[in-house]
This record gives C-alpha cells, structure tokens and sequence, in this order.
C-alpha cells in the first residue's frame, strides 16, 4: 500500500479508502436495523482491508446503516485504534444540531473521537452560508475539536467550482471531499488552490461517478489497454500530487484486485499511461460540436445544467459512454442540491445561452438530442423511490427525536 500526506492535517494515510457507501442493504431503512448478512458483508471487507494496508475508513450520517456496520465490524475485529483513520460526515445545519450529531456519530461507530469530520455537502451558496455562519456547525466543529471529539474539519462538495473555491478561501477547512477525473477535470482549479493552501484532497467515487468504470463502454476499454479503466483513471487521477487519496466503495471481495491494480510504485507518470492519456485526449478533440465546459451558457431560464448535459453528449461522442450517461442523465430532478438541474426535454429554445457560447453550438438541439439518447424512465423512477425513502426515514427520526 502506499500512503501520502492528507495536507496541513499532517495524517499518513493510505492511497485508497475503504469507502462505506454500498455494503449490502446499507441504505434500506430503517436506519437501526442491522441485517445479519449486512454485518458480515462489512466485517469481511473491512478485515481484509485493514490486512491489506488501507488505513482510511470513510463514511457519513447521510449513508444510513453505515456507520452502525462500522461500528459493529471494528468491534467485532478488535481493531486497535492507532491502526485506522476514521472519517464521517454530516450535515447540521445549526450549532445545537451539531453537537447532538455527532455524539450520536460517534456512539454509532463506537469511537471515542473522529479523525476527519466533514460538513456534508456544500454544494451551493445557501449551504455554504448556513456552514460557516457565526455560531454555526463548522465553528461548533472547530469546538469540538478542541475538545478532541474531532481532529481535523473539512468539508465534500458536488458544487460548482465557484462553490468549491468560496469554501476553500474561508480558511476554515483542513481537507475537501470532492469530484475530479479523466472524464471530469473542471475542478482542477480546486486542486490548485487546495495544494497551494495545504488542504488535503480526497477524491469521491472516482469509479462509478468518474465513468461507471468497472463496466467501460468497448471504445474505453480499447482505448485504455492494457490498462484497464480503473487502472486508468486512478492512476490519472494519482499523478496529480495535490491529490491524497481515492475513495473506493468496495463492497465485494473481487473488488480489492481491480482497485489495488491502481498502485503502480508512486510512477503515475509513466510513457505508458501519458500515451493512453494522448489516445484519450484526441478522441475527445475529435467529437463534433464539443462543449468546452466554459458555463458562459448559463444561468439556464429552466434550469437545465446545460454544461452538464453537455459533458454527456461529449462523452457519448468520443467514448460511447452510454451506461454512464444514463446512469447520471436521469440523476437530475432526482437528487436536489446534490446533482441540479432539470432534465433538457423542458428547453423551451428561448435562445438565451446560443449567443453566450463561444463555440457558437446549437445548444437548444444538442440538449434535446441529448435528452432523447440518454433519458430512461424506469431508471429515473428507481432513483425517486430510494431518494423518497431516504426522506421518509429522516422525517420518522425527526419526530422520534
């Protein structure tokens, strides 16, 4: 295994997270019940990462039974607790709230402090106002802190980058979870100004949400031999040095082999991987009405992420990408702050964005193309379920507490 300096937190921790978002079962409610096979899922996985070097455990309130598993499995393995990082998240949104939170995080996973707290998605400007406000949940954090229930605070992101760089120049803020891969490389002026103010840089999902790459379109997998995907990707997103670490939700397993494939000696840089990355880069030149991902387009009257569906259309172009760009196409109208945006069929053609666009696209046809390629209703409504679900069991904890 290979570790890295999370920045100013000065914490050694390992390459790869043991990400705690998909053991079996973990998001259906209630949030207190514990299946038997659940228990075992994560028990097995987190034994055979600890044995295999991976220090960083990851998780969040958000994740439902999550933090319950963990807490069950690192008990049930006696693992010392000098031998692991542990990092949740969550999202108070006042002072009082954030204490209660977590205190009940902490008795959830049996700790008696929290290596990494972050405050759980800021994701847009009124997020980040109620984070950081006086008297607020970052500044109890801070407290917390200095109590030593927590030993470093920082926050994760699927905001913009306009979002990502305000919260960063608070100062408020040891390390930052947030989206950064071959196929979405927008937030590499987050990177920057993250190294240049030694904030630690942890890198979400980067196989599932960085192209669903564990299941590559055939033009990927071509393009990427012999590497694979992940192998791909990860180590791309490695050979930036600002970046600490990967999350990886490794709930099976086989998933060890494919995601420990991404360590490679700390040579991120090889003549191998910059000639892949070459392949990759001219597919992508090559497409026909390339969005560059400038945002001039918006604001959107309707609200559609224009650049975002943009981005799909680019990868559908050069890479076939097609699983991935249903899989997040369908993702809007669906996820609220964490993904915005509605879907492109409701383009009025206003015209608003065309004389924006320095590359002088079609815009309202390319999203409506794009629309009619990408939208699937039955995947749509699966997400609505879950997402309904996820509300309905935080409305029960509310009335309960």
């Amino acid at each position: 295994m290979e570790y890295r300096r999370f920045g100013k937190t000065e914490e050694k921790i390992s390459v790869i997270t043991l990400g705690g978002m998909r053991f079996k079962d973990g998001w259906n409610p209630p949030r207190a019940h514990l299946p038997s096979d659940s228990v075992r899922n994560c028990i097995e996985i987190t034994r055979q990462a600890l044995a295999l070097g991976i220090n960083h455990i990851e998780t969040a309130h958000g994740y439902m039974k999550s933090e319950s598993l963990y807490g069950l499995a690192l008990k049930e393995l006696g693992t010392p607790r000098e031998s692991f990082k542990m990092m949740t998240k969550g999202a108070p949104m006042t002072g009082d709230e954030t204490r209660a939170l977590v205190e009940e995080q902490l008795d959830s996973l049996n700790l008696d402090y929290l290596d990494f707290y972050g405050w759980h998605g800021i994701n847009n400007e009124e997020r980040l106002k109620a984070a950081v406000k006086s008297g607020g949940p970052v500044e109890v954090l801070h407290r917390l802190r200095e109590e030593g229930l927590i030993r470093h605070v920082g926050f994760s992101t699927h905001g913009s980058l306009e979002i990502i760089l305000q919260a960063l120049n608070t100062n408020l803020f040891s390390f930052v979870n947030l989206h950064y891969y071959y196929f979405f490389q927008r937030n590499i002026p987050a990177l920057q100004l993250a190294r240049k103010k030694d904030i630690g840089v942890f890198i979400i999902s980067p196989n599932e949400k960085g192209g669903l790459l564990w299941k590559p379109s055939k033009k990927v997998e071509e393009t990427c031999h012999p590497l694979t995907a992940i192998e791909f990707n990860g180590r791309f997103c490695l050979s930036h040095p600002e970046i600490t670490t990967l999350s990886m939700g490794i709930h099976e397993p086989e998933h060890f082999a494919q995601n420990l494939s991404i360590l490679n000696e700390e040579d991120y840089a090889s003549p191998a991987m910059l000639d892949i990355q070459a392949k990759m880069d001219i597919s992508l030149s090559n497409s026909s009405s390339l969005c560059t991902l400038c945002e001039e387009c918006l604001p959107c009257p309707e609200k559609i992420n224009i650049p975002e569906v943009l981005r799909f259309r680019n990868l559908l172009e050069a890479y076939d990408m097609k699983d991935y760009g249903e899989f997040r196409y369908n993702m809007f109208e669906a996820e609220g702050h964490w993904f915005p945006g509605n879907f492109a069929s409701k383009c009025t053609e206003c015209g608003d964005c065309l004389p924006r666009c320095p590359e002088k696209l079609e815009i309202p046809k390319l999203l409506k193309k794009t629309h009619n390629k990408l939208f699937n209703r039955k995947d749509w409504l699966k997400k609505q379920l879950l997402h309904l679900a996820v509300l309905v069991d935080r409305f029960l904890r509310k009335l309960i507490f």
